[in-house]
């Protein structure tokens, strides 16, 4: 069985093969501290479609270079759909890339408040023609926790490319 980078590797080597084009992906990360990142440059050839990426770990790298607005921050949290949807609209614009995946939660074992109990994730992707976000609640500890959360973020970027390839052949 392919690790799920190497799909993602295979998706896109497809994907331009069909079209001439190269989708470019890149991450904002904060809580995984960049493993998304480095699963996906794990693949050789990935510097054909990774651009980069950011670990925005402090609030105030959210806000001056990823463009999370402060007033998200106070409403909603660091933890929160809303910072991770613009974390990866943030990266996306940044970076230049067509696709951004990005991160942020509690991995543990402090860190928990009244709503966010440790292990909780929110995953954020931004494209042209999508702003998805996924809620994740993992229960073991710290390193388990960063693991799982790359590999949800891994499993979402892939079902959004293989979706977006499977457009590519229905209109053909």
């Amino acid at each position: 069985m392919l690790r799920t980078e190497a799909e993602i590797a295979q998706v896109l080597r497809y994907y331009q093969a069909r079209t001439g084009r190269v989708l470019t992906i890149c991450t904002v990360e904060s809580a995984t501290g960049g493993r998304i990142a480095d699963r996906i440059t794990n693949m050789s050839g990935s510097s054909d479609y990774f651009l980069g990426s950011v670990v925005s770990y402090s609030d105030q790298v959210k806000v001056a270079t990823i463009g999370v607005t402060r007033a998200t921050l106070d409403s909603h949290g660091a933890v929160s759909e809303q910072t991770a949807l613009e974390m990866a609209h943030g990266g996306r614009k940044l970076l230049g890339a067509d696709v951004c995946v990005s991160d942020t939660g509690i991995a543990g074992p402090t860190g928990d408040s009244p709503g966010k109990p440790v292990g909780l994730f929110y995953l954020g992707l931004a494209a042209e023609d999508a702003s998805l976000c996924q809620r994740h609640q993992f229960s073991l500890d710290r390193e388990q926790n960063k693991r799982d959360a790359a590999q949800a973020a891994l499993d979402m970027l892939k079902d959004y490319l293989l979706e977006r390839v499977a457009g590519i052949q229905n209109t053909e």
